[in-house]
């Protein structure tokens, strides 16, 4: 399936390599090097050459490519690059080039346990972290004086069980389980306030701590609004499907148990409503009088708001007066940045200038 996987840095350069079948010369990167190069916002995540088949993600500001000879599907590679990333945001915080550099060891210690032959074996972090520890500064200064490594000697039990994302032996004093539901809305509203077109993009992450092997069930007020869901493999999906239930055993820690989309033929909710007065003339000073408020959000106070407002370019400059948040103007990109934080009802946020 994948013969070799190279990580690119923004500037284009290859700093890490892993090679599990055959090593493939560093020269077919060259293929998508001119596509970054040429159409940077725009490079196909498919990219077919004479021999190979190269397969691209983009995250934390590097480029996952893998390489692959034969044809394949090509979502279960790119899945498997997104889950490459996921695991070293786990291990180590966040996927930069600098932290990949500072954790090469273990960096090639996940690869090899997560792909065994070019097919992937072992990508759920509970079993990885039983196998490979994470790194810490005691672990490394140990590891460099006795010449060990991170990787554990025995098999984890919970690899080749019918449940192989939870580890075994799971104890707690203290058992509690968290559920953040997170939905981004996409709206277009016109000059009057009327919702022209909204969707949402939700998630939910959840963090568990609890004993032994633990069953939960979900459920939800409407689940008929969900458009199109995707879930964590622990999740069974016959009971979703004839009861609209979430039934799973899950991992234990932090995961993402489902993602889903609302689309327009359901009525979404617009948290917020913005009244606004914009005037722009050529070669004088223009004028901008914004308010943000509350909007059917059954009593619950709205937090963390940011605005951002993007300008036409002959504007070259901001200067406002905001009676909440402050705001930043970035002349380069023509953004306006406004972090209101939480709207009062009593004195809503407004911004003019």
């Amino acid at each position: 399936m994948i013969h070799s996987l190279f990580i690119i840095n923004s500037s284009g350069d290859v700093f890490l390599e892993k090679h599990w079948k055959s090593v493939v010369p560093r020269s077919v990167c060259d293929y998508f090097l001119d596509i970054l190069r040429a159409k940077p916002n725009d490079i196909p995540p498919i990219i077919a050459t004479p021999h190979h088949y190269l397969t691209s993600i983009q995250r934390g500001g590097v480029y996952l490519l893998a390489v692959c000879k034969q044809e394949f599907p090509p979502l279960f590679v790119i899945e498997f690059l997104h889950r490459v990333v996921d695991i070293f945001d786990d291990y180590f915080s966040e996927c930069t080039e600098t932290t990949i550099k500072e954790n090469y060891v273990v960096v090639y210690e996940l690869l090899d346990e997560m792909l065994d032959y070019g097919y992937p074996l072992a990508t759920e972090s509970n079993i990885l972290k039983e196998l490979i520890k994470p790194p810490n500064i005691l672990r490394t200064i140990a590891n460099t004086v006795t010449g060990k490594s991170n990787v554990s000697g025995t098999l984890p039990s919970g690899q080749l069980s019918a449940i192989p994302w939870r580890r075994t032996g799971v104890k707690y004093n203290n058992n509690e389980a968290y559920f953040d539901v997170v939905e981004e809305v996409d709206a277009i509203i016109d000059k009057s306030g009327s919702t022209v077109f909204a969707e949402i993009q939700g998630y939910i992450d959840c963090c568990i701590k609890l004993s032994g092997m633990p069953d939960l069930t979900l459920s939800f007020m409407n689940p008929r609004l969900f458009d199109d869901v995707s879930f964590h493999p622990c999740v069974r999906f016959k009971r979703w499907e004839s009861e609209r239930i979430l039934s799973f055993i899950p991992p234990d820690g932090n995961f993402r148990l489902m993602s889903y989309h609302i689309g327009t033929q359901t009525v979404v909710a617009i948290p917020i409503y913005i009244r606004h007065n914009l005037i722009l003339r050529n070669g004088e000073q223009g004028k901008l009088d914004l308010t943000v408020g509350p909007k059917t959000t059954l009593g619950r106070t709205v937090e963390n708001v940011k605005l951002e407002i993007c300008m036409p370019k002959a504007v070259l400059n901001c200067i406002l007066v905001a009676n909440q948040g402050k705001y930043t103007f970035d002349p380069v990109t023509k953004i306006l940045h406004w972090d209101v934080g939480r709207i009062d009802i009593t004195k809503l946020p407004n911004i003019r200038g």
